[in-house]
């Protein structure tokens, strides 16, 4: 459905009356008014130190995290063939979704968050409807990785008696706290700390289920994997392993807020190719070899099946990248609402006490909501399946598609070969984001129901910390 050319001029006009600079380049907000511009100039300088290095730490520290090792589960709900093609026929598709996404950051400067894209093609409905969904995801992943935190830390103390809700608090205090620097430039060198941090809990995790299945009787030929689903595998199972893949890719949900910082943005596809190819191999290499070292009773995450010792070692190796991933989130969001509320005002740039009280206030709240939601839900992790379900669907897969079809094409889909094998291609990426629309919405929703079925629902608020455990 193509937009009416009123609705993209509306789309394409910014948010207030300007003229360029030729200093400015494509950056729209450094030239305001003769009393606040040497501000806000300064200010929009500092928001554009991000290279194409940065930009791949970035974007690494959003896209790997702890779930990385929920691979081998993966694998062993979709059999070793399967899990190796979904990991890497995904992994390349998602590699081109953010290119057509950064391709439209090019041609429209102005569009600085995900929400800014959508409207261009569904106008204001879009632009409101995607940065609902778009804020709502990233609160709900701070919320997760503060349980994510809890249970690393009663998995490390393996002392059951102090309330769960403790840790839990400890858990948002830190990811507040890294998610102070504004800039993703200045949130970077955290970023650094992040990847050795996963390398590393993975390697551990990787070495001892190595020694561990060597060491077993019959050594590691009598590993129960398998190159095939199992013939008990359920069709939402399946999916429900199939998302968690997918989900693992999503990182063009954040690519245009870190892109509006960048200095040069064109070098943006040096990034994505760099963060495609690591997330690729370490997926791939992670899910495959603990799955054909443990075999299909394999625990998500696949850290819990390295042994009591091993395990508690490798949750300490993986704090940072619990926390530090999870911050970034909050950071992204913080830069989406500080951008939308004062659009002309140098308190966007965090410059001075004002600018500073804003942030850490907004930070503050983004962090709170997300954890008390987290711990307000008994079934918080199946919800945010779901939510990841409705709204990556579109980030990762027809919203890509949309664009490429309404904003980067040139002529029409059958001029050319090139038109026409891009068109197929971009269809394809369509289909399939209904897809996971729909199929992923079903297997969250029948693991949600699963959960109930067989009690693993915790309460809310909850001190119990073996229901962690």
């Amino acid at each position: 459905m193509e937009a009416s050319p009123a609705a993209l001029k509306e789309a394409r006009a910014p948010a207030y009356s300007e003229k360029r600079s030729d200093h400015s380049g494509s950056d729209p907000e450094l030239q305001l008014t003769a009393t606040n511009s040497p501000t806000v100039q300064t200010g929009s300088e500092r928001f554009k130190q991000l290279g194409w290095k940065r930009l791949t730490v970035c974007l690494i520290v959003e896209a790997i995290a702890l779930g990385s090792l929920s691979m081998p589960s993966a694998f062993a709900t979709l059999g070793m063939v399967a899990g190796v093609i979904m990991t890497i026929g995904l992994g390349f598709i998602a590699i081109y979704t953010s290119y057509v996404v950064g391709q439209v950051k090019l041609r429209h400067p102005h569009v600085n968050h995900y929400s800014d894209a959508v409207r261009l093609i569904w106008g204001r409905f879009g632009y409101e409807l995607t940065g609902a969904m778009f804020a709502l995801f990233l609160v709900l992943l701070v919320g997760s990785h503060a349980l994510t935190g809890t249970i690393a830390f009663i998995n490390i103390i393996k002392e059951y008696d102090t309330c769960a809700l403790v840790w839990g608090i400890v858990s948002a205090i830190i990811l507040l706290l890294l998610a102070l620097p504004p800039t993703f430039a200045e949130f970077a060198w955290l970023g650094y700390i992040d990847f050795c941090s996963i390398i590393i809990a993975i390697g551990i995790t990787i070495i001892a289920t190595g020694i561990q299945a060597r060491d077993a009787p019959g050594g590691l030929a009598a590993v129960n994997w398998s190159a095939w689903p199992p013939p008990e595998t359920t069709f939402y199972q399946a999916f429900l392993s199939t998302t968690n893949i997918i989900f693992a890719y999503s990182f063009a949900v954040c690519q245009f807020s870190f892109m509006s910082e960048m200095h040069t943005p064109r070098d943006y596809v040096k990034s994505i190719w760099a963060l495609g190819l690591i997330e690729i191999v370490i997926y791939t290499v992670t899910g495959a070899l603990i799955y054909a070292f443990v075999g299909a009773d394999v625990k998500s995450p696949a850290l819990l099946s390295a042994g009591s010792t091993v395990s508690r070692i490798a949750f300490g190796v993986a704090l940072p990248v619990i926390f530090i991933s999870g911050s970034i989130n909050s950071t992204v969001v913080g830069r989406y609402i500080m951008d939308r509320a004062f659009p002309t005002s140098p308190i966007r740039y965090i410059n001075g006490r004002q600018g500073w009280a804003v942030w850490i206030s907004l930070i503050a709240a983004i962090t709170v909501v997300g954890w008390i939601i987290a711990e307000a839900i008994p079934f918080f992790n199946a919800l945010l399946g779901l939510i990841s379900s409705l709204f990556i669907s579109g980030f990762t897969f027809y919203f890509p598609a949309l664009f490429w079809f309404q904003l980067v094409k040139v002529g029409k889909w059958n001029e050319g070969w090139k038109n026409i094998s891009l068109s197929v291609l971009n269809a394809i990426v369509f289909v399939i984001g209904i897809v996971v629309l729909a199929c992923g919405s079903y297997a969250s929703v029948q693991d949600i129901i699963s959960e109930y079925t067989k009690g693993e629902v915790r309460a809310a608020f909850t001190c119990d910390a073996m229901s962690y455990a």
